[in-house]
């Protein structure tokens, strides 16, 4: 496994200069946001693949600090019911494959999206219960007549420019939102759909990310670091599905944190020989969301952390063997 960061937590700071601090720090690889949620300030599709030149000044920079790119990212929802909106992410989407290909990058990052209720529908609604019967035909239409189709040509776009991983972040808000929702869509679309493994949203609805890990075996493309604490006071007045602002820390049932300030070593270890069970053997990569800790402090803390607890030499014979 390599110790690998998200870049946009340094989105205001030129690519070199980020690529320069990663360097000293220990990061071996990076992902970069191509549009959709996570921007475009380090890598803009709109300019590399329109410009030659620009496209190599690119590459060589990555290459001059010997960093790897882990996956292009552009997390977003092309299903909105919005077609104003689903369609610029879309065009995030398809810009993203396209200059990953530029890139000889086989895979990105994204969200599976969510659509809404019925066609005429202006916002997306996420399912939470199965009753009254209302919500299982709106999952129906959801699943059958929206996410599943457009999957379907989303990934026979990516698969015709050389990209055969499509790594969903199984987050709440979105259609695939945990193991069985990532396994459904994969198993009706195709094997190039896998999981942006997250643990920070799993931790929060009660999954256990290592029976997640074990469940989801090689379809676990790509692995975002980040923690969550859950406050088992308010948890217990109000449960997990509380919607105050995610500034309210006093307030919420969980917040996310840097690793290590949700949940301890012993944890970690445990998910990172998860990861190794399955055959993983990719990014471990920092996203940093800590509203206690300055970008500066969250991600070093995180580095510290990780490094102790990646496995990143693979076992070949022991004595008794």
């Amino acid at each position: 496994m390599k110790l690998g960061v998200f870049s946009v937590l340094l989105g205001q700071k030129p690519l070199e200069e980020v690529l320069a601090y990663f360097k000293e720090l220990g990061v071996e690889m990076i992902e970069i946001g191509t549009g959709g949620y996570p921007g475009t300030s380090h890598a803009d599709p709109d300019i590399l693949l329109n410009d030659a030149n620009k496209l190599a000044q690119f590459k060589a920079l990555i290459e001059k600090y010997g960093i790897e790119i882990s996956a292009l990212s552009c997390h977003g929802n092309g299903v909105h019911p919005n077609k104003e909106v689903a369609a610029k992410f879309h065009a995030d989407y398809e810009k993203t494959i396209l200059l990953a290909e530029a890139l000889g990058i086989h895979q990105i990052n994204t969200f599976s999206g969510c659509p809404g209720d019925h066609p005429g529908a202006k916002y997306p609604n996420w399912v939470t219960c199965g009753w009254p019967e209302d919500y299982m035909k709106i999952l129906d239409y959801q699943w059958n007549d929206v996410l599943i189709p457009y999957w379907k040509e989303a990934v026979a776009f990516a698969k015709a420019h050389g990209v055969n991983k499509i790594a969903h972040e199984m987050h709440p808000g979105f259609a695939v939102y945990n193991t069985q929702s990532l396994l459904r869509l994969r198993e009706a679309v195709g094997p190039e759909i896998g999981a942006n493994f997250d643990p920070s949203h799993l931790f929060w609805q009660g999954i256990d990310p290592v029976a997640s890990i074990k469940a989801l075996g090689d379809s676990i493309f790509h692995f975002h670091a980040k923690d969550t604490k859950i406050d088992p006071y308010n948890t217990a007045v109000n449960g997990v599905l509380y919607t105050s602002h995610y500034d309210r820390f006093i307030d919420r049932s969980w917040t996310f944190r840097t690793v290590g300030y949700g949940h301890d070593r012993g944890v970690w270890a445990d998910i990172m020989s998860a990861l190794r069970m399955v055959g993983y053997d990719y990014a471990i990569s920092i996203e940093h969301e800590d509203g206690l800790m300055s970008i500066k402090e969250g991600l070093e803390k995180a580095i510290t952390f990780l490094q102790d607890v990646i496995i990143e030499e693979e076992m070949t014979e022991m004595w008794w063997a």
